[in-house]
């Protein structure tokens, strides 16, 4: 009977090892796409600065909003770099949101104010 449950509890640690061991195979489909924009510096006081990459087209609309889902500020044609005041924003998260001429989010993220 010892024999039984020592092969049992071996089939146990060799099983679960297996499969903690197990990676996905690296496909194109499981990689993150790459980041079209770049923001510093990250938790900001006065000022904010978002370059985007060569990959943006400037009919791009970059909106940045509250907690709460109000929109704070809008760049209606982005450029490749563009600087935000943050004078007139509170203490806090803020999200962001980079979209097409037909709506679509491309990307999105958070940043903090932090004064």
């Amino acid at each position: 009977m010892k024999k039984f449950y020592f092969i049992l509890s071996l089939l146990l640690v060799f099983t679960t090892q297996s499969f903690s061991q197990e990676k996905k195979s690296g496909t194109g489909h499981d990689e993150a796409p790459s980041k079209m924009v770049r923001f510093y510096p990250n938790p900001a006081t006065s000022d904010i600065n978002f370059d985007f990459t060569k990959g943006y087209d400037n009919s791009y609309t970059f909106q940045i909003y509250n907690m709460m889902g109000k929109k704070v500020h809008e760049i209606s044609k982005v450029t490749p770099r563009n600087n935000v005041n943050l004078n007139n924003f509170f203490r806090g998260i803020y999200i962001f949101q980079l979209k097409d001429k037909n709506g679509r989010v491309l990307e999105s993220g958070k940043f903090q104010v932090a004064k």
